[in-house]
This record gives C-alpha cells, structure tokens and sequence, in this order.
C-alpha cells in the first residue's frame, strides 16, 4: 500500500502487528527518449506492486540520487554523495524512531549504489530494538537480469530494458535503428560534456525498444524478486 494512500493513524495501527516498510529510491536524468523520472517511477511502482499482497506499507519514491555524469543534459539532477548519505540518514533515524524495524530500500539508479558504504556505518551503531535496512537495486537482481538477458546480453541506460509502456511519454518517437553501444568504463571516466558528445540523445547503446510482452516478462520478474525480499530477505 502506498503511504500517501493512508494517514498516520493507519500507519500506526500498521505498526501494531508489523515493522516493515519499503522506501523507493530513483534518480531525476535523462534517459533519451524516455522520461526524466524512469527510475523513480520504476522503483516506485515495482515496490508498490510487490509490497501490495503483502500489505506492507510503500514510501513515495525518492527522485534524487547521484547522477553528476549526466548533467550535461537538461533536467538531470545530482546530489553530492555527503548529501545524499545526509538524506538517508535523516529519513533512516525517523524510521526508526517511529518503530518500523525492517527497512527495504528498492533502488531504481545504479549512480546510488556507493551509498551503501553509508548504511554499513549506520547500522554498525548498536540500536535496542534492532533495525534491519536491505539495499536492493531491483533492475540488476539476479533473477530479473536473467530474463532480461534471454532477450538481450546489452542493457544499457536509456534503451530497451527501461523501456516500459510507464516510462514512455506521450507523441515521442524513437529511433528504429539500435543505438551504438557506448562503453560502460567510459561512464565513469568522462566528463558529464564527454559523455553528452559521445551519446547525443543519451542513450548508452543497443535497441531502443522490444516487444511489450517480453518487457512484461522483465517487469514480473523484477515485481517477484522485490516481493520475496521484503517477505523473506531478512536476517535471522
């Protein structure tokens, strides 16, 4: 269930039988041709269905995370990593304090990743009762890159496997041709001006798009993993 589909005196009739919540995490940037939110609307929407038969409650998705490689691009966005260490640990400690004890993190933004060196030093102090956070970047999980995978080895930023009917915008064409394949170490390596004359349109290479059934198939895998880790992924 969503948290903005509920007041606070619901949440804490929640927290009577259950501790666990789910916070969504994305990042506002280009993505080529799709929209600027594909990752926040991703993790959000994968949570929410993956949380919903298990009536756990879904924060709304965070949409900044750590993107300084594309700003180049109009309407990208990008915290510093202090900041963003900052903004879990406030929204961590008042979690916490409210009683939630297991906190699912479902990541939609592979730029986010180096955040988990925060959560092992926030967890590493000792808290009564214990709190448990899993960091889970859902597009790159084992089983959803296996499916993904039997379609197409190249999954790269801004082409077919973010390519949903939900991250589409409306009258927007794409390109038919696949686009050529940008090397994934130049990521990292180049200057957000860089990266933004090697890939015009911001695509990092390969289909634009597939068929919506296989991108059915990578969407229920994605939603099917997510659920079993809140359900079952957490430490004994």
């Amino acid at each position: 269930m969503r948290v903005f589909d509920t007041n606070w005196m619901q949440i804490e009739e929640y927290l009577e039988h259950d501790d666990r919540i789910v916070l969504p995490t994305g990042s506002t940037e280009q993505h080529g041709y799709l929209s600027l939110g594909t990752d926040a609307i991703l993790a959000e929407r994968v949570a929410v269905e993956a949380a919903e038969p298990l009536g756990v409650p879904v924060l709304p998705a965070l949409p900044f995370g750590m993107a300084p490689y594309f700003a180049a691009y109009p309407g990208s966005m990008s915290l510093r990593l202090s900041t963003y260490a900052e903004v879990y640990r406030d929204l961590l400690d008042g979690l916490a304090a409210q009683g939630f004890r297991r906190i699912a993190i479902v990541n939609g933004h592979g730029g986010n990743a180096p955040v988990t060196g925060f959560l092992k030093e926030w967890l590493s102090v000792p808290r009564e009762p214990k709190v448990q956070v899993l960091f889970h970047s859902w597009y790159n999980a084992p089983k959803t890159a296996e499916v993904a995978s039997k379609f197409d080895p190249d999954q790269m930023h801004g082409a077919w496997v973010e390519n949903f009917p939900w991250t589409r915008l409306p009258g927007v064409e794409m390109p038919s041709e696949p686009s050529p394949m940008v090397a994934r170490e130049l990521i990292s390596a180049l200057s957000a001006q860089e990266i933004r004359e090697i890939a015009p349109d911001g695509v990092m290479g390969g289909p634009y798009a597939r068929g919506d059934d296989e991108m059915q198939a990578v969407w229920d895998a994605g939603v099917a993993e997510v659920r079993e880790l809140i359900e079952h992924g957490w430490p004994r």
